[in-house]
């Protein structure tokens, strides 16, 4: 601890992001990157970007990337939001519209992110217990609060919330602002967005890191009233004004138009889960029902923690979270067909 730290600085506990391991023999099933490589054409339009432009600045208001979306969702360009990667998204989202009296609700076993924003910020949470079968229960949310925000899918779970019952959050809250934070949704669930224009409290969270392809792009975004997009685009120019560089803009723009790859990937991903699930139901795993490019799986025999040790010892790197209801759970991303086939073989070595 430095004499130069600012005083709350001390108290923060700061968000951990899964290992990225310098080894590239390993096989990497931690971070729930997406197997398949972005669009051609979105790599075309980065290449494409890679010129005497880079002198410029970008777009600050990124036009180009934002009508993208809004042709795709079927919105109008004032109801999307960008940001530097979803995360970022979030930060202004919990910054601007969840600083209230009352707490915000968020799902006990959630991204864990969430409290850490709240420590940032100094906003009161209550973490609402998900059920025993570990899904958000609706009905736990319809009670005072300064905002809710909740994965779905959630993570690390990866369960759906069907429309139905994010509807009926929305419904029991009309004075707050719900957030659906959309990281997972193309591999199983449907979009909130088709929501937006009925409910003036709904905000959606999307990322292009998962069902993209476009990790290291950093590029986030949200949908929702054009009063609540006004209110995120206040905050943006007051901490940076130019959070997506002209790679962002072009390559983001590129994905969002190329539907037919994006479809192809995604259902790719969904044939490979199922076979995983498949795979680990044969040899005594519980797994969770998943509408991610992930699963989260415990075996009623061996500890979780001493399998991702022994896995590891075979080259093959999955995620353990140590938090008490899940301690015995690990959560695997899906791969290509090669390292789908590489975790069942660890796993038989044990």
């Amino acid at each position: 601890m430095s004499k130069f730290w600012g005083p709350f600085v001390k108290n923060l506990v700061p968000y951990v992001p899964g290992e990225q391991p310098k080894l590239t023999r390993l096989v990497k099933l931690n971070t729930n990157e997406n197997p398949y490589g972005p669009s051609p054409k979105a790599l075309a339009a980065m290449q494409a970007e890679l010129n005497d432009n880079l002198r410029l600045y970008p777009d600050p208001n990124s036009d180009q990337l934002k009508n993208a979306v809004a042709r795709y969702y079927g919105v109008q360009g004032n109801q999307v939001f960008l940001g530097n990667g979803s995360d970022e998204v979030l930060a202004h989202i919990f910054h601007g519209l969840l600083q209230h009296d009352q707490p915000i609700l968020f799902p006990d076993i959630s991204y864990s992110f969430y409290p850490v924003y709240c420590g940032l910020y100094g906003i009161r949470f209550d973490a609402v217990p998900l059920d025993e079968q570990f899904r958000i229960a609706p009905a736990d949310y319809a009670k005072p609060n300064g905002g809710i925000i909740f994965p779905n899918p959630n993570a690390p779970t990866g369960c759906l919330l069907a429309l139905e019952a994010v509807e009926q959050i929305l419904k029991a809250s009309p004075d707050s602002v719900v957030v659906v934070d959309e990281a997972y949704i193309d591999f199983g669930g449907e979009t909130a967005i088709s929501l937006v224009d009925r409910y003036p409290n709904l905000l959606v969270t999307q990322t292009l890191s998962k069902s993209r392809s476009l990790a290291g792009l950093r590029v986030g975004l949200a949908v929702g009233h054009p009063d609540l997009i006004e209110a995120l685009e206040r905050i943006k120019n007051s901490f940076n004004s130019y959070p997506l560089d002209r790679l962002a803009n072009v390559g983001g723009a590129a994905a969002f138009d190329d539907r037919a790859y994006f479809e192809q990937t995604c259902r790719l991903v969904i044939e490979h889960r199922e076979w995983v699930v498949a795979q680990l139901e044969t040899k005594g795993f519980e797994v969770l029902p998943s509408a991610a490019n992930f699963i989260f799986a415990r075996h009623p025999r061996h500890d979780a923690a001493g399998l991702a040790a022994k896995l590891r010892e075979q080259g093959v790197i999955v995620r353990h979270f140590k938090q008490e209801r899940i301690a015995q759970f690990l959560r695997i991303s899906i791969g290509t067909p090669e390292q789908n086939q590489a975790l069942i073989d660890g796993l038989g070595e044990l």
